[in-house]
């Protein structure tokens, strides 16, 4: 009852994402086992977190706390503010609202209220309005928790810009077209933390949440969440210890129906003496050294022109059958020569 209980309302979260009621707040315990691995990066750098409600945010709590830490140039946060009182955010009388931070002036090491600029947007705080768009062209690099059912628009408009980033998203985004050619090129890869089931603070209006603290704040657990980003990180160079063996076990490496490639159903079971195409489960990505394997594209190794053309290029739905099974979604790699 209870595991049932805990699936409907992960379910329930799930749901309020795709219906773009998209207002769950990271924790800061979360925000500071990710961004421990990048602190390099943010020396003399604009960060502009345009998704942050800034007077809630514990991506500009994190950054306003750690700014001469992190020795930042400038603290940017801006966030959507809905005019519509029947909306999840329910801020029928709010304006948008910016906050700039440029370090602290009386060596308390405290951001203080008279050391934050704050300032009313004309509009509403869409990323993609004409006032946030001018302010990240401002910024070097992003970090925030965007609306997931715009993550695709989100992305996009980072690269377009070529913006550096650290942004929270679903795993699934993976398999997004626009998406996974990024990876594939590498342009986007995923953080450290991946595939975790991260707690969010909920808005009031939100009437179901896994649990409620002293001070009435809500909260509420989402699977299957990932960082996405372009920084730079060692985790990359990290090479995968493999032990398994193709040759004399090929029964346990089945080919896909499909696709010339065999289908490795568990990353650790990739094999250190197969050097041909292989389809790996998206969790591969959490090993991924790009100079221990290449990704590949599915398109390229249809067994014949009966097999359809998939903008993705992942072996995906049913034409990623074996022996008329479906798998779920597969990366196609190959082992670079060592």
């Amino acid at each position: 009852m209870i595991a049932e209980t805990k699936r409907v309302r992960n379910k329930s979260l799930s749901k309020a994402r795709k219906q773009k009621k998209d207002e769950f707040y990271t924790q800061l315990t979360d925000i500071e086992k990710e961004l421990r691995h990048y602190t390099e990066h943010f020396k003399d750098q604009v960060v502009y977190c345009n998704c942050d409600d800034p007077r809630a945010s514990m991506f500009f709590h994190y950054f306003s706390y750690n700014f001469e830490k992190l020795g930042l140039k400038k603290l940017i946060a801006t966030c959507y503010k809905n005019q519509s009182a029947d909306e999840f955010s329910q801020n029928d009388a709010e304006q948008a609202t910016c906050l700039e931070y440029a370090g602290d002036k009386n060596s308390n090491r405290v951001p203080d209220a008279e050391e934050i600029g704050i300032r009313y947007l004309e509009g509403d705080g869409d990323f993609r309005s004409r006032e946030c768009v001018e302010l990240l062209e401002q910024a070097d690099i992003v970090v925030t928790n965007p609306p997931f059912s715009l993550f695709r628009e989100y992305v996009a408009q980072l690269v377009e810009y070529d913006k550096q980033f650290l942004i929270i998203g679903n795993m699934n985004a993976i398999t997004y077209k626009e998406v996974f050619k990024l990876i594939k090129y590498g342009r986007v890869w995923v953080g450290h933390n991946f595939n975790k089931t991260m707690e969010f603070g909920l808005p009031d209006c939100y009437s179901k949440w896994n649990r409620e603290d002293k001070e009435g704040n809500k909260y509420g657990n989402v699977p299957g969440i990932c960082w996405f980003t372009n920084l730079p990180t060692q985790k990359r160079t990290e090479e995968l210890i493999l032990y398994k063996t193709y040759y004399g076990h090929e029964d346990e490496y089945p080919h896909y129906d499909n696709y010339d490639a065999i289908e490795v159903s568990k990353v650790k079971d990739i094999p250190m003496d197969y050097y041909n195409v292989m389809g790996v489960p998206i969790t591969f990505l959490d090993k991924y050294n790009p100079g221990q394997f290449e990704i590949v594209s599915s398109n390229d190794f249809r067994r014949n022109a009966n097999v359809p053309y998939k903008e993705h290029g992942l072996i995906k739905d049913k034409d990623g059958t074996i022996n008329g099974k479906a798998t779920y979604v597969r990366i196609l790699i190959k082992r670079k020569p060592q």
